[in-house]
């Protein structure tokens, strides 16, 4: 070992998270799914049969480890480039080594760090060289590959899944990096208990960050003389190391649509509790408010509509009011908004007779209207009949005449169907006295 890179100067050590990243499928830990005994990846490993594979999932998940695993275990030649500084005349380089390599019977694996981030034309570039089996490549991708990747290099690789690291996951990583690792196990190394949860619960299931924040707390730790030197890691020390909790949330990834979809349906199950969380984990990430505030307009209407129709009120008056005031005061604004619709009495049946009657028209064309339902702005169009018994209904008791609206041959139709929830109960009671040989039982109660 070269004198200037050892365990007694760990300065020049590689980072941790390096030092500790597994090299067979056995020392892996997490994604079962794919690398247990029987799993697709261990077999094809096993069968030295490489296929073109992306691998999906969010940062600190094992994607860099398991393609150097498969390219050290499969005795391939590994090229790495990252899509964030890498161009078309480096993927053409690696292509070049691949063909040499291919010509002397010798397989080669490019492995593309964030392949979301290359262009349609560096993608383009793959194609031939992934098509022909000069190359396998192994992309790595926090996005959804569906929308990051053109679809013809897509079809000729197979998408893995890959989830965050489980609680149980990061605790083996972390005693592992304390017992195994050249430099720590030289330590006489321990946690409070406060401190190795919160170190555990604040890296949102990255194993990468697990490592940092554990080297960063050794370094800022003072080693206890009274004790042997024991240096103890408490919850100040991992605060210090994380200085703030990880956000996965991405403005504008693939995490940004799962959460804004999980605020939304948490305000239409009528949980204020989860609804706030995913609130504060949008606006914690850095997200528009005013993006989240328009979501809110369209859920006031879809999901609340006519049980409480104060809420499209109170949520379009939110969006003028987080936009004069802005940030960080608009939270508060985006909070009661959020709480009032999430508690309120819920019907989306407004939205659910939009899409019953636009069905109708589109199936069957719009038909003609009725005379006595088209003004006669003229003589000529009254001697047609335009107008003609047509009754005005504030003519009559109660401002209500029973009379066709709709199309001679559809007029017993019904896409409108009131609930009995909130307000939209007292409109159920008014349409079914108007309306009673068409009205049908309320779809909700």
């Amino acid at each position: 070992m070269s004198l200037f890179n050892n365990k007694d100067n760990p300065r020049t050590l590689p980072p941790l998270a390096e030092r500790m990243r597994p090299g067979t499928l056995a020392a892996f830990l997490g994604q079962q799914h794919l690398v247990a005994e029987n799993r697709l990846l261990a077999k094809a490993i096993l069968a030295e049969r490489l296929f073109s594979i992306i691998l999906w999932g969010p940062p600190g998940c094992g994607k860099t480890t398991l393609a150097k695993i498969i390219a050290s275990q499969v005795e391939a030649h590994f090229y790495e480039l990252s899509a964030v500084s890498a161009g078309v005349k480096d993927v053409r380089e690696a292509m070049a080594k691949a063909r040499a390599n291919r010509e002397m019977g010798q397989p080669s694996i490019l492995f593309i760090d964030e392949i979301h981030r290359f262009n349609k034309a560096q993608q383009d570039a793959l194609l031939q060289a992934v098509e022909n089996g000069i190359i396998t490549l192994i992309g790595a991708t926090t996005e959804n590959p569906s929308f990051e990747v053109i679809s013809p290099l897509l079809s000729r690789c197979q998408v893995l899944k890959l989830t965050s690291h489980t609680r149980e996951d990061l605790d083996k990583i972390l005693e592992h990096a304390l017992t195994d690792d050249l430099f720590l196990s030289t330590q006489k190394i321990k946690f409070n208990p406060v401190g190795k949860d919160l170190l555990l619960e604040s890296v949102s299931g990255d194993a990468r960050r697990l490592l940092n924040a554990l080297e960063i707390s050794v370094s800022v730790a003072t080693p206890d003389r009274d004790k042997d030197q024991v240096i103890t890691i408490t919850e100040e020390h991992i605060r210090e190391a994380l200085q703030n909790k990880h956000q996965l949330y991405d403005k504008t990834g693939d995490y940004h649509y799962d959460t804004i979809s999980a605020f939304i349906k948490s305000v239409r199950g009528s949980d204020p509790d989860a609804a706030l969380y995913w609130l504060s984990v949008m606006l914690e990430g850095g997200e528009d408010p005013i993006f989240i505030a328009r979501r809110l307009i369209i859920l006031a209407s879809e999901d609340v509509g006519n049980a409480d129709p104060q809420a499209l009120t109170l949520a379009t008056s939110g969006l003028q009011a987080v936009h004069a005031i802005g940030m960080p005061e608009g939270a508060i604004v985006l909070s009661q908004v959020t709480t009032y619709l999430a508690s309120t009495a819920k019907s989306n049946a407004s939205y659910m007779a939009l899409r019953a009657a636009q069905a109708a028209v589109q199936e069957e064309g719009a038909k003609s209207v009725p005379l006595h339902l088209r003004n006669a702005p003229t003589s000529l169009m009254k001697d047609q009949g335009y107008g003609k018994n047509y009754h005005y209904p504030h003519d009559y008791s109660g401002h209500f005449k029973d009379q066709n609206y709709f199309p001679e041959d559809l007029k017993t139709r019904q896409y409108y169907r009131p609930t009995t929830e909130g307000i939209e109960k007292r409109i159920y009671e008014r349409l079914v006295n108007l309306w009673a040989e068409r009205f049908k039982e309320p779809s909700g109660s």
